[in-house]
């Protein structure tokens, strides 16, 4: 199968493509720059050059493919509404492309906010209303006509060499602060996948995803965030402490909504249905090595 890959030299997209150009598919990845175009010809792929606001270039690159893996995301956190609907208009225009073909797009959102907030979220549960990143509801709007789509919900820890996310920016904190802080008791739960196992999956929804439906990318059902401070203070050397919500936002600034909240997920039926079997080190295992740190250390 040729695939396009948007995203392709990104964090989660840079482990997709090598994972399907195993596993007999070729690649083609959307390529903003000149040096992501050399990182992808480098990989055995080959190069749509692009990015998620030129909507021919998604279209051109669907059109010539036969499935489509949407991994690509603004993470602008200072303008997240604005970073969704950009993402809204990309799927758009790949799904009406591949309208009809029954060609498969599988496109990419997160487990964060589901609405059963505190409970085991299962692939069943939606978003709450108002929610402004619409990935899931954009694509599902073409398995109707046509379309073999499905979401893979992502936890908001995927890690793995390379990470430059949420744990990265806490190592960050942490260092500045001369504290590893967490929120209350700090017992509230976050899912985690690493990011190759991560990959493995889209391939298996690319490859034998239902249309319309959603999966969790999840291999930790939820870590208590009590022991990812921990971890942190330990390798920092410093105290991991426990600040009330009407510090965390002075303590954590941005972050401090996400730290908070309790989002255990389930993978079971994604597990089931695909026959994914995370086989990785879990979020505690793998952040628990000077790599980590020596990364953190030039994050954001």
């Amino acid at each position: 199968m040729r695939v396009f890959v948007t995203g392709a030299t990104g964090f989660i997209g840079s482990a997709v493509v090598p994972e399907l150009l195993q596993n007999g598919h070729t690649v083609l990845g959307l390529a903003r720059s000149d040096s992501a175009a050399r990182s992808l010809l480098a990989a055995g792929a080959q190069v749509q050059r692009g990015s998620l606001e030129d909507l021919e270039s998604l279209r051109s690159g669907a059109a010539a493919s036969d499935g489509v893996i949407h991994t690509a995301f603004i993470h602008d956190f200072s303008n997240y509404a604005a970073s969704a609907a950009t993402d809204e208009r990309a799927i758009l225009a790949l799904g009406e492309t591949l309208s009809g073909s029954d060609r498969p797009l599988v496109v990419t959102s997160g487990t964060l906010l589901l609405r059963r907030q505190g409970a085991l979220a299962s692939e069943e549960d939606d978003f709450a209303p108002g929610f402004p990143r619409r990935s899931g509801q954009a694509a599902r709007t073409f398995a109707s006509k046509g379309v073999r789509v499905s979401e893979l919900r992502l936890p908001p820890s995927v890690h793995g060499d390379g990470d430059r996310g949420f744990v990265p920016a806490l190592i960050k904190v942490a260092r500045e602060k001369g504290v590893s802080a967490f929120v209350g008791d700090g017992s509230n739960h976050w899912p985690a996948v690493d990011r190759l196992d991560a990959a493995v999956l889209y391939r298996l929804a690319l490859e034998k995803g239902r249309a319309g439906a959603s999966y969790h990318g999840v291999a930790d059902e939820g870590v208590p965030f009590r022991e990812i401070a921990a971890v942190i203070g330990r390798r920092l050397g410093v105290p991991a402490v426990s600040q009330g919500p009407d510090k965390a936002a002075d303590h954590f600034g941005w972050l401090a909504h996400f730290v908070a909240v309790d989002c255990p997920a389930s993978s079971a039926r994604t597990r089931k249905e695909l026959g994914w079997q995370p086989k990785r080190p879990g979020l505690i295992a793998d952040i628990d090595r000077p790599g980590y740190f020596e990364v953190a250390q030039t994050a954001h």
